[in-house]
């Protein structure tokens, strides 16, 4: 699995004009699932994720957690964080794991950070989805499994 991370004062998602998901301060994720990720990639993920100190304490040093501060996460899917721009000029997706399979590994991570206490709302996976935040410093992080469970 695949997240790009980011820090926000507040975010949203919207489809066809209504908000479908929407956070204060705490943490949006872009979510992309892989063809042989498994729940194994969603549970070190959802361990990882509320506790990385990436939020500043008092003397604005990044010493707290999600958790911490009591943060919120607001979770898209993100097949195209899988798109291979390497040959021609338009991206192939055929890293993106089929649909199916995609939603189930992205409902079971978000579970996964809900069962750790946290607030999780999320987008609508599939559909057409305009993301809306305001970035918090910004604190941009890319986190990959298949990085550390090589």
């Amino acid at each position: 699995m695949r997240i790009v991370l980011q820090r926000v004062k507040q975010a949203s998602v919207t489809v066809g004009g209504q908000i479908v998901g929407k956070i204060n301060h705490g943490l949006l994720l872009l979510v992309g699932v892989t063809h042989d990720d498994t729940d194994d990639d969603a549970r070190v993920l959802a361990e990882k994720i509320p506790n990385l100190r990436i939020f500043e304490d008092d003397e604005q040093k990044m010493n707290l957690s999600l958790i911490d501060v009591g943060g919120e996460v607001l979770s898209v899917s993100q097949f195209t964080l899988y798109g291979d721009t390497r040959k021609g000029r338009r991206p192939s997706f055929i890293g993106a794991a089929k649909p199916t399979y995609a939603r189930a590994l992205y409902e079971a991570f978000n579970e996964k950070l809900r069962e750790k206490g946290l607030t999780v709302e999320t987008g609508e996976f599939g559909a057409m989805m305009d993301v809306s935040l305001i970035n918090d410093g910004p604190v941009t992080l890319i986190l990959d499994t298949k990085e550390w469970l090589k």
